[in-house]
Formats: structure tokens, C-alpha cells, sequence
């Protein structure tokens, strides 16, 4: 609750309170996108972004069930 934010992009000078939240602002700075899709080949700079991308794809079933193994 101290509203520290001990992590700065060296770039612009915005900080952050997670070390996560530097990395995603980075790779918008940087246009890094680790994220491909194998259907596609479209890629992205966050993972959620490209888990919500990969239910357009007919057949994709991004969700696996942990109790009954399902997929949906």
C-alpha cells in the first residue's frame, strides 16, 4: 500500500508496481511479439491477448479441463 514503483522503463521513465507490467509496457515500446499463432502467423505482445485471438480458428479449443479432460 506504499504506491512504491521500483520497476522504470529506461526508455520514457514510467514505472511500475509489478516487474510483469515493465515487461508488457516493453514490448509495446519495442514492438516485440513473442506470442504466434501457429493457424495464422499473426503474433502479439501479450499472452491474453493471443489466447482470446485463438478461439477464432474453427476447431481450437484453447481451454482444457483439469477434472474430465475436456476441451472447449
Amino acid at each position: 500500500h506504499t504506491g512504491e514503483r521500483p520497476y522504470c522503463c529506461i526508455s520514457c521513465s514510467k514505472s511500475f508496481r509489478w516487474r510483469s507490467k515493465l515487461l508488457a509496457h516493453w514490448r509495446l515500446q519495442t514492438g516485440q511479439k513473442p506470442f504466434a499463432c501457429t493457424h495464422c502467423g499473426e503474433t502479439f505482445c501479450h499472452g491474453s491477448i493471443f489466447s482470446q485471438h485463438r478461439r477464432v480458428h474453427p476447431g481450437e479449443s484453447p481451454y482444457d479441463c483439469g477434472d474430465c479432460g475436456k476441451s472447449f
